[in-house]
């Protein structure tokens, strides 16, 4: 069979991490920024844990992470 390969669009923005979990940056902190409370703001750029399905979808688009 031939290499799988990794979904280079899924590498640049999920990281595996050492006990197996996926790691992503939270989302909503690009734009429309005035209506959003700056606690709010503060805790959108800490990255945060996948879990379920959407975790499961990204280990299969990166099989070597």
């Amino acid at each position: 069979m031939p290499k799988m390969k990794t979904h280079k669009g899924a590498a640049k923005r999920f990281k595996i991490t050492g006990s197996g979990k996926v790691k992503a940056k939270k989302c909503s902190l690009r734009h429309i920024l005035t209506k959003k409370t700056t606690k709010r703001k503060r805790a959108l750029r800490q990255s945060t844990i996948l879990e379920g399905k959407d975790a499961q979808n990204i280990k299969i688009l990166l099989p070597y992470m």
